[in-house]
C-alpha cells in the first residue's frame, strides 16, 4: 500500500468496539451514581450533624446533588452526541471521583454541600452518554435489549447498596470515609473508561445552544431549590419567588428551543408517542416511586423506630428485587412494546405501594414485605423499559440526548416526589404529647403519602397507555412515520 500524500489528513480509523467492556464500565458507573446519591438517605441527621449542618442543610445533602444532575443532564447529552460520548463520560467519572474526594476532605458543611452539587454535575456527565455508549456497542435486537436491561438493573443495584453502604461505613469509619471509598472506586472506573470504551458521536455536530443551556440550568436549579426550601413552609416569599422563577425560566427554555435553529432539545420529538412515553414515564417514576422510596427509610425510622441500617435493609427488599426483575425484563420484549412495559411497570409499582398502607408504630417490618416485593418487580420492568424507550424514541445519532432528556425527567420528578412525600407525610398533627403520639401522627401521614404515590403511579400508567394507543394508530398508518435517523461514526480518539 502506498503512503498517504504528504500533508493529507488521515481518515478516521474505525475502532474495535468491546460490547462486554462497554456494558461493564457504563453499568458500574451508573451504579456508583445511584450509590452516591442514596448513601446518605438512611443517616441524614447523623451526617448533617457531623458535617456541621442544620435542618436545612440536611435537606440540601440530597437536593444539592439533584440540582447538579437535573440542570446539566440534557446539556451533557447534547455535548456527548456532538463532541464524543466517551469523552464526556470519562470526564464525568473523573469529576465524580474528585467530587467524592472533596466531600471526604471537606472542612465544613459549606464545602461538603458544594461537593454534593459538583457530584450532581459529574453524575449528569456519566448518565447522559451511558445509553448512547451501550447502543453504539450493541446493535438493535436481543443483545441491545439484554444490555439495556442490565443497565436498568445497575440503577436498582445502586439504590439497594447505597443506604446500606453509607450507614455501615459511617458507623465503622466515619462519614468522611463514605466519600473516600467512592472516590477510590470511581477513579478506577474512570481509568477503565479511558482504556476500554470506543469513541462515538453524531456525524454532523450541531452548534452550541447557549440560551437553551442557561435557561434550562437556571430554571431547573431554581425549581428544585424552591422545592427543597418549601419543605419548611410553602408560603414564604423566598420559596414562592424560587418556584415562580424556575417555572418562568423553564417556559423560556421551551420558547428558546422552539425558535433556535439547532436546539439542544428538538421539541418536535414530543409529537412522537414513544418519546412522550419515555419522558412522561420517567417523570412519573421519579414523582411516584423514587421520591417516595428515597424518603421511606426516614419514615420507617420515625414510625417503626428502626435503626438506619435496619431501614436500609428493608428498602433493599424493594431495590434488590428490581435488579432481578430488570435482568429478566428482556423476556417481555417479544410480547410487549417498551411503551406497554412502562404502563405495566407503573401499574405494578402502584399496586405494590398501595400494599404499604396501614403502617402503625407497632407493626413488624415484615408487614411491608409483600408491597415492597411487588413494587420491586414493577420497578425492574420499568427501569429496563425506560432505558429501551430513551434510545428507541430518538434518532440514532441523538441517543445521548434522549438519555439526557429521560434522566432529566426522572430526577426532576424525584425532587418533586420527595417534596410531595415530605409535605404529605408531615400533614398529620399529633393528638397529644410524647414520642408515641408523634409516631402515630407520622404513621397517619405515611398512609396519606402511600396513597398519593400509588395514585401518581396509576396516572403515569394511564399516560403510557394513551401513548401506546397513539403508537398503535401510527403503526396502522394513520400517522406519519418519523424521519429516518442520521448516521454516526466511531473513532479511536
Amino acid at each position: 500500500m502506498s503512503p498517504a500524500p504528504l500533508g493529507s489528513t488521515p481518515a478516521p480509523v474505525a475502532a474495535s468496539v468491546r460490547p462486554g467492556a462497554t456494558l461493564a464500565v457504563t453499568a458500574a458507573a451508573t451504579a456508583l451514581v445511584t450509590v452516591a446519591y442514596t448513601a446518605p438517605t438512611a443517616s441524614l441527621a447523623a451526617t448533617a450533624q457531623a458535617a456541621q449542618l442544620g435542618a436545612s442543610g440536611r435537606t440540601w445533602i440530597l437536593t444539592g446533588t439533584l440540582v447538579g444532575i437535573s440542570a446539566l443532564l440534557l446539556t451533557a447529552g447534547s455535548a456527548a452526541d456532538d463532541h464524543g460520548r466517551k469523552r464526556v463520560f470519562t470526564f464525568g467519572v473523573a469529576l465524580f471521583a474528585a467530587a467524592e474526594a472533596l466531600a471526604a476532605l471537606a472542612p465544613g458543611g459549606a464545602v461538603y454541600l458544594t461537593a454534593r452539587v459538583l457530584l450532581g454535575i459529574a453524575s449528569a456527565a456519566v448518565l447522559a452518554p451511558a445509553l448512547g455508549l451501550i447502543s453504539h456497542a450493541h446493535p438493535p435486537g436481543p443483545a441491545r435489549i439484554r444490555a439495556l436491561g442490565i443497565w436498568g438493573a445497575a440503577v436498582g443495584l445502586g439504590i439497594a447498596v447505597g443506604p446500606v453502604y453509607g450507614t455501615l461505613v459511617r458507623q465503622c469509619a466515619g462519614w468522611r470515609a463514605v466519600g473516600g471509598g467512592l472516590a477510590v472506586v470511581s477513579a478506577a472506573v474512570a481509568a477503565c473508561a479511558a482504556a476500554y470504551l470506543t469513541e462515538s458521536r453524531a456525524e454532523e455536530p450541531r452548534a452550541l445552544d447557549p440560551y437553551g443551556v442557561l435557561t434550562l440550568a437556571a430554571g431547573t436549579s431554581l425549581l428544585i431549590a424552591g422545592l427543597a426550601e418549601g419543605r419548611s413552609g410553602w408560603g414564604r416569599p423566598a420559596v414562592v419567588a424560587l418556584l415562580a422563577a424556575g417555572v418562568l425560566l423553564l417556559a423560556a427554555f421551551a420558547v428558546v428551543e422552539a425558535k433556535v435553529r439547532e436546539p439542544m432539545l428538538d421539541l418536535s420529538l414530543f409529537r412522537s408517542p414513544g418519546f412522550i412515553a419515555a419522558t412522561g414515564g420517567a417523570l412519573f417514576t421519579g414523582l411516584s416511586l423514587v421520591g417516595f422510596m428515597s424518603y421511606l427509610p426516614t419514615l420507617l425510622q420515625g414510625v417503626l423506630g428502626l435503626s438506619g441500617l435496619a431501614a436500609s435493609g428493608v428498602l433493599a427488599l424493594w431495590s434488590g428485587l428490581s435488579v432481578v426483575s430488570a435482568l429478566q425484563a428482556r423476556r417481555l420484549a417479544t410480547r410487549l412494546s417498551a411503551t406497554a412495559q412502562v404502563a405495566l411497570g407503573l401499574l405494578v409499582c402502584g399496586l405494590g405501594e398501595a400494599g404499604l398502607y396501614g403502617l402503625t408504630p407497632g407493626s413488624p417490618w415484615l408487614r411491608l414485605a409483600p408491597g415492597l416485593a411487588v413494587a420491586g418487580i414493577g420497578s425492574g420492568v420499568l427501569n429496563a423499559a425506560l432505558a429501551r424507550l430513551a434510545v428507541s424514541s430518538v434518532p440514532a445519532h441523538r441517543t445521548a440526548m434522549g438519555s439526557g432528556a429521560n434522566n432529566t425527567s426522572r430526577y426532576l420528578g424525584s425532587a418533586l416526589g420527595v417534596a410531595v412525600t415530605v409535605a404529605v407525610a408531615g400533614s398529620a398533627r399529633a393528638t397529644g404529647p410524647g414520642p408515641e403520639a408523634a409516631a402515630r401522627a407520622l404513621a397517619t401521614g405515611t398512609d396519606r403519602a402511600v396513597l398519593v404515590a400509588a395514585a401518581l403511579c396509576l396516572v403515569g400508567a394511564v399516560l403510557a397507555l394513551a401513548a401506546r394507543g397513539a403508537e398503535s394508530r401510527a403503526e396502522a398508518g394513520t400517522e406519519p412515520e418519523p424521519a429516518a435517523p442520521a448516521r454516526e461514526h466511531a473513532t479511536t480518539r
